[in-house]
């Protein structure tokens, strides 16, 4: 009996250690830094059009990409990578994360403030086929 119940534990004890898995934040002006410095792959959760109106520049979209997301990432698995959707409340970031996380990249952290955290800084957005843009201005 402790056999099967050890068999058990056995084959399910890595998806109760994914339900568990804890990114860590990285603030705006560390992303910033690591996509000026090139040492960051930035992954979009949220969606393709969402992607095609703005993104996080140098960000892939991971919805036209989770498929083949291994050949997207670095193959240093110590790699930054970096998953963010579309505000702090936003829990969609998880998918990518935690599929880099399968893949074996150690280093994944979160954008919690999202695009919408990011256009309000007025930091500059990307459009599909287009170089970054400065976010439009706030309305005072």
């Amino acid at each position: 009996m402790k056999t099967l119940i050890l068999a058990i534990l056995c084959c399910f004890a890595p998806a109760i250690l994914a339900a568990d898995v804890k990114v860590p934040d990285i603030s705006k002006e560390e992303l910033t830094k690591a996509i000026a410095d090139k040492k960051v792959t930035v992954i979009d959760v949220n969606g393709t059009e969402s992607y095609k109106e703005g993104h996080i520049p140098t960000a892939i979209d991971f919805e036209t990409t989770k498929a083949d997301l291994a050949t997207k990432l670095p193959k240093d698995k110590s790699s930054l990578i970096v998953a963010y959707c579309g505000s702090p409340k936003c829990p969609a970031y998880k998918q990518a994360a935690e599929a880099a996380i399968a893949l074996g990249y150690t280093n994944v952290k979160h954008f919690s403030a999202g695009i919408s955290g990011w256009k309000e800084s007025g930091a500059a957005v990307e459009k599909a086929g287009t170089e970054a843009a400065p976010a439009p201005a706030k309305a005072k």
